[in-house]
């Protein structure tokens, strides 16, 4: 979510104001993990993005941050905060519009295709959109994953497929059969649909070895191609890949109403469903039959 986009829209926390910028520095370390990186994301010093979140933990009283390995990953203090401002910006948003919450893939899509409504997609991962959903804040929940929906007994629309293929690093073994994926070292996503290739090396009795971990998978992709010997599945509607397990990882690009009563959000669905079925397709995925 790039909260820099709506402008100079502060809260106030116990009396005190704060504004944009400390939940700018939020979302970014919660995408990163890194304090360093989010620095660079946002055009500052690292000097700059520590002392901004320091000064808020001691006026918060609250922890937001923690040390995870070499990084630095939200407390559930920053969490919580964090939530509350998303929550903020879609209450302020008109009433009329669409909102819209969901994972990196599947809230791409729906950004990136011509729709007659006034929709707001809020991107981040299954999990945290979800916890969104939970709150009634948004009115649909777009997944990319049906995991969360399977695990919850959730009512879920189809709006197309998609399927993982295997990036490599530029000097990496060529991979021609199932068999020369075993043993491998990958880099995982967190919140994607990669445990569809877990699951597969594992069916097909392979190992495989996972050796780091990113929030996005644009960020799998280039440590993956900045590495001698790194791979990772990722989405086929964005990246370009080997195929090899493409039937095995097939998976729905899907929606979730949050709240059952709400007729513009089945409009909308439909309009998705019946006429917007040859733009998804020229945007990479597969459409549904």
């Amino acid at each position: 979510m790039n909260l820099e986009s709506k402008g100079l829209i502060s809260l106030e926390i116990n009396g005190d104001i704060y504004d944009y910028k400390l939940y700018q520095s939020l979302d970014a370390l919660n995408r990163t993990k890194s304090q360093r990186k989010s620095a660079k994301e946002l055009n500052i010093s690292h000097t700059v993005f520590n002392r901004r979140i320091i000064r808020a933990e001691e006026r918060l009283n609250l922890k937001l941050t923690e040390k995870v390995g070499n990084g630095s990953k939200l407390s559930d203090d920053g969490m919580k905060l964090l939530e509350e401002y998303r929550k903020y910006l879609i209450q302020i948003d008109e009433q009329d519009n669409i909102n819209i919450a969901g994972g990196h893939i599947s809230s791409g899509l729906l950004e990136s295709i011509n729709v007659p409504y006034d929709i707001n997609v809020y991107s981040s991962n299954d999990s945290d959109a979800f916890k969104l959903a939970k709150r009634g804040v948004v009115d649909l929940l777009t997944l990319d994953d049906p995991l969360i929906a399977y695990e919850r007994d959730l009512n879920f629309t189809p709006i197309a497929y998609d399927y993982l293929v295997l990036i490599s690093s530029p000097d990496s073994k060529e991979i021609k059969s199932i068999a020369d994926l075993d043993n491998l070292n990958f880099v995982k996503v967190d919140g994607s649909a990669q445990r569809l290739a877990w699951n597969s090396l594992e069916h097909y009795d392979l190992d495989y070895n996972i050796v780091h971990s990113v929030n996005s998978q644009f960020d799998a992709f280039k440590v993956v191609k900045n590495s001698k010997d790194l791979y990772s599945f990722l989405n086929a509607s964005y990246f370009n890949g080997n195929k090899i397990l493409k039937f095995d990882t097939r998976h729905v690009i899907s929606l979730v109403k949050v709240n059952e009563n709400d007729d513009k959000t089945d409009d909308f669905i439909r309009y998705l469903l019946n006429n917007a079925q040859k733009d998804i397709e020229k945007q990479g995925f597969i459409p549904i039959d």
